[in-house]
């Protein structure tokens, strides 16, 4: 059998690349380990950068946040105050941090060394810039106005106003204002009005009034809460020791319930207004004026001053006595009388030298 030439046969060659599938392997665990080290160097860094006290343009800065403002729009605000900051940067450490839509409007105040995580924590708390002023016990409406007046960061919309036009805009046209506001220390954000202050300490007076007349002893001869109102006003002026409030509302409802002129000092004050020298004199007593309750019997047509809690609890809850007199000892306290030959021998007592003794003695 003839045979042709052998077939040669060619055997697929694969070239051996062990050496460079492991070059591959090692360059893509390298690029990995790069890109790991640059993401934790890119987290290490972001996470000192949010511990690191911003740049102020002065020791505090107001911080404006209007409702409805984006999270993109709070970062450019916050950088529009002059703070160093990349607001691009500031939005992106607000979206990292999952809380951007919970940050709130809201007038702010930016202290030194306040960082960016301390910002957004203010942002979501609501952390607003607040300011107080004291409205005090037994302050007439002239005083806590001046007080408004004079108040830090509170945006001043009564100025100029009667006190009728200010009465209208609270809402109570007609109403006399005095002792209408609870007398409290009251907190407001900066930028805040003096007519939203007034609103909420009227509104405070309302409820701790009507809390009042609501526990009121029986038989009182008071016949409703402004009434009650008008009295503590006259117990907040006159208690120079706190103990004192009962007793001298007894005093007061004693005398009402038998129709005896309360003759009492600081309503003649209060109706000389701004007439008043820090002297009263004799005259003064006797000069006629709806508040005058030495010419004129019952209750003055008005308060005479802001009563707090406890003269209003004193004046519908008296103490159980029969006085009908009262005169201060001189250091706060009073003297108390059922009879006017005892109460004469405690002014001769207590204020000797003080001319001629009247019914009620001055505190």
């Amino acid at each position: 059998m003839l045979r042709g030439p052998p077939v040669r046969r060619f055997r697929r060659f694969v070239p051996p690349f062990p050496s460079s599938t492991g070059s591959v392997r090692r360059f893509f665990l390298t690029f990995f380990l790069l890109a790991a080290l640059a993401a934790l160097a890119a987290g290490a860094g972001a996470l000192w950068w949010v511990h690191q006290p911003l740049k102020l343009p002065a020791p505090n800065v107001d911080l404006s946040v209007e409702p409805g403002t984006t999270p993109r729009g709070i970062a450019q605000a916050v950088a529009d105050t002059g703070v160093a900051v990349d607001p691009q940067l500031l939005y992106l450490w607000f979206r990292v941090s999952g809380q951007d839509r919970q940050m709130r409007a809201g007038s702010y105040e930016l202290e030194r060394g306040v960082t960016p995580k301390l910002l957004l924590n203010i942002l979501v708390r609501g952390e607003e810039a607040t300011r107080s002023v004291v409205l005090v016990e037994g302050w007439n409406f002239r005083q806590v106005r001046a007080a408004l007046a004079k108040a830090e960061q509170l945006k001043p919309d009564t100025v100029g106003l009667t006190d009728e036009a200010l009465m209208e805009m609270l809402g109570r046209p007609g109403q006399h204002p005095e002792g209408r506001f609870f007398p409290d220390t009251y907190t407001y954000s900066k930028g805040s009005t003096d007519v939203a202050l007034l609103q909420r300490a009227m509104r405070a007076m309302d409820r701790k009034l009507e809390a009042a007349w609501a526990a009121r002893a029986s038989n009182l001869p008071l016949q409703s809460a402004d009434q009650a109102l008008i009295l503590a006003s006259i117990v907040e002026k006159e208690t120079g020791k706190a103990t004192d409030r009962p007793e001298i509302s007894a005093v007061f409802n004693n005398r009402l319930r038998i129709g005896m002129p309360l003759q009492t000092d600081p309503t003649v004050i209060y109706g000389l207004g701004t007439a008043f020298d820090g002297n009263l004199r004799k005259k003064d007593l006797q000069a006629d004026t709806p508040w005058n309750t030495y010419t004129r019997a019952g209750l003055p047509p008005t308060p005479i001053s802001m009563p707090g809690k406890a003269a209003l609890l004193a004046a519908v809850q008296p103490a159980q006595s029969r006085s009908l007199y009262f005169v201060s000892r001189g250091d706060g306290s009073s003297q108390f009388s059922t009879s006017l030959d005892d109460h004469n021998r405690a002014v001769n007592r207590y204020q000797r030298g003080g001319g001629e003794s009247r019914p009620k003695g001055t505190q």
